[in-house]
C-alpha cells in the first residue's frame, strides 16, 4: 500500500492539479447552483408561480446550505476533507438531475434545501485542502483560481444553459447539468493527497473556544455577508431582471449574464496573481485590505448605476461590479486560510460561511418581496448598495492585520497571537 506524500513532498504539477480539482468541483458547484435562476422566468410560466414564491425558491437552497457549513467544517478537520467534498459532490448532483422532474412549488423547495445539504461540503473542504497543500505566497492565485471557477461556473450555466432551454426545455438543462456533474468524481479518485500540511501552526488542531474569541472570525464572516449579500442578489436575480425590466430576451438574457461572469472570471484570476506578487514582497496586509476597500466602494456606485441609470449606464454598472467582485473573490478565503492556517481553515471557513451565507437566505427572499410590493428594482438596488459598505467594518477594521496566527502551545483553549516575526512569504 502506498503511504500519501507530504505537503513538501508534492510536485509542483500535484500541487496545481489538486488545486484545478478543487476549481473544477466549485465550477460544478456554481453551475448547478444557478441554473434554477437562469429557468427562473421559464419555471414561473410554468408552474405558476410568483415572485415572492421564486425568492422563495432561491433562499431555500442558503436554509441547508448556511447552517450545515460548521458542521461540515468540524467533519472535513476529523474524517477528511477529500472524503467530504466526494460526498457532497454527488449528492447535489443527484439533486440537480430530480429538479427536471418537479412539478410543483414544493417539490422545487425540498430539493433545493438538498442542493444546500450537498454543497455545504464545497468552501470548508477546499479551503481545508488548499491551506494543506499550498504555500501562503501562493494562496492568492490558488483561489484566484478557485474563484475564477465558480464565477465561470453562471457564465456557463447562464450562457449553456440558456441556449439548452431555448432548443430542448429548462428541464433538459437539469438533466444534462446534473449528469455531467458525476464525472468530476472518476479524476478525484485517484488523487493522493498530503498527509502533512504545507505550513503547520505551533498546535495543530485549536480548540473551537480559541477560534471563536478571534475578532478576525467575525470580521471576516461580516465581511463575507456584506460580499455574499450583493453576488447572491445579482447571481439570483440578474437573469430575470434584465428580461422583466429591461426587456431581453432569453437568448439576449443568457449571452449577457454568461459574459459578466465571464468577466469577473478573468478578473479573480489576475487579482490573485497581483496579490500574490505583493504578498511575496512582504506587503500581504495591504494588498488583501486594499483590495477589499475599493470593490467596496466601488459595488456601492455599481448598485446605484444600475438602479436609477438609464440602459447603456447600467449594462455598465454590471460589468464593472463583476470587475471588482472577481479581483476581491480570491481575498475572501485567502484571508482565511491565512489567518487560521491549515490546523484551523476549515472550521473557521466553515464558521464564516455560515454566517456569510445568511445573505443568501436573506438577499433573494428580500428582493422578492420588494418586487413584488414595488414592481421595480430600484429599491432592492440601493438595499444591496447600504449592506456592501458593511463589509469595509468587517475587512478593514475587524481583521486587524492579515498575517498567520500562531496557536500558541500550552493551557487548552489558550489565545493565539499574530505572527509578526517573520515576513509572510518566509512562514
Amino acid at each position: 500500500m502506498r503511504t500519501p506524500p507530504t505537503a513538501s513532498e508534492l510536485t509542483p504539477f500535484a500541487r496545481w492539479w489538486i488545486v484545478g480539482l478543487l476549481a473544477a468541483a466549485l465550477f460544478i458547484n456554481y453551475v448547478d447552483r444557478g441554473a434554477v435562476p437562469t429557468a427562473a422566468h421559464l419555471i414561473q410560466e410554468e408552474l405558476g408561480l410568483s415572485p415572492k414564491e421564486l425568492g422563495i425558491l432561491f433562499s431555500a437552497f442558503f436554509w441547508t446550505y448556511s447552517i450545515l457549513q460548521i458542521p461540515v467544517g468540524w467533519v472535513a478537520e476529523r474524517y477528511g476533507a477529500h472524503r467530504v467534498l466526494a460526498v457532497g459532490l454527488a449528492l447535489w448532483a443527484c439533486a440537480t438531475m430530480m429538479v427536471g422532474f418537479a412539478h410543483s412549488f414544493a417539490a422545487l423547495l425540498l430539493l433545493r434545501m438538498l442542493l444546500g445539504v450537498g454543497e455545504s461540503a464545497g468552501f470548508p473542504s477546499a479551503s481545508k485542502l488548499l491551506a494543506a497543500s499550498v504555500p501562503v505566497g501562493s494562496l492568492g492565485l490558488a483561489n484566484g483560481i478557485l474563484a475564477f471557477a465558480y464565477q465561470f461556473g453562471p457564465a456557463v450555466g447562464a450562457y449553456g444553459g440558456g441556449l439548452i432551454m431555448v432548443h430542448y426545455g429548462w428541464r433538459a438543462a437539469f438533466w444534462i447539468f446534473g449528469s455531467l456533474s458525476l464525472l468530476w468524481l472518476l479524476p478525484w479518485s485517484r488523487v493522493r493527497l498530503p498527509a502533512q500540511p504545507v505550513e503547520a501552526s505551533a498546535t495543530r488542531h485549536p480548540p473551537m473556544r480559541a477560534i471563536l474569541r478571534q475578532p478576525s472570525l467575525w470580521g471576516t464572516a461580516l465581511g463575507l455577508f456584506s460580499t455574499n449579500y450583493v453576488f447572491y442578489f445579482v447571481l439570483n436575480w440578474l437573469p430575470y431582471y434584465v428580461v422583466r425590466e429591461r426587456g431581453f430576451s432569453t437568448g439576449e438574457m443568457a449571452s449577457l449574464t454568461g459574459g459578466a461572469w465571464l468577466v469577473s472570471a478573468l478578473s479573480s484570476v489576475i487579482g490573485g496573481w497581483a496579490i500574490d506578487r505583493f504578498v511575496r514582497a512582504g506587503w500581504a496586509n495591504t494588498a488583501y485590505k486594499s483590495v477589499m476597500v475599493v470593490a467596496h466602494v466601488g459595488t456601492v456606485g455599481c448598485m446605484l448605476g444600475i438602479a436609477f441609470g438609464s440602459q447603456p449606464w447600467a449594462l455598465a454598472g454590471i460589468f464593472i461590479y463583476q470587475v471588482l467582485v472577481g479581483a476581491s473573490s480570491a481575498g475572501v478565503f485567502a484571508i482565511p486560510q491565512i489567518l487560521a492556517g491549515p490546523a484551523a481553515s476549515a472550521r473557521w471557513v466553515g464558521i464564516q460561511n455560515c454566517c456569510g451565507n445568511f445573505a443568501g437566505v436573506i438577499a433573494p427572499a428580500l428582493t422578492g418581496l420588494l418586487v413584488e410590493e414595488t414592481h421595480h428594482f430600484t429599491a432592492a438596488f440601493v438595499t444591496a448598495a447600504a449592506v456592501s459598505l458593511a463589509g469595509l467594518v468587517g475587512w478593514t477594521w475587524m481583521v486587524p492585520r492579515v498575517a498567520p496566527l500562531v496557536w500558541a502551545p500550552g493551557a487548552r483553549g489558550s489565545e493565539p497571537e499574530l505572527a509578526t516575526a517573520a515576513p509572510i512569504e518566509h512562514l
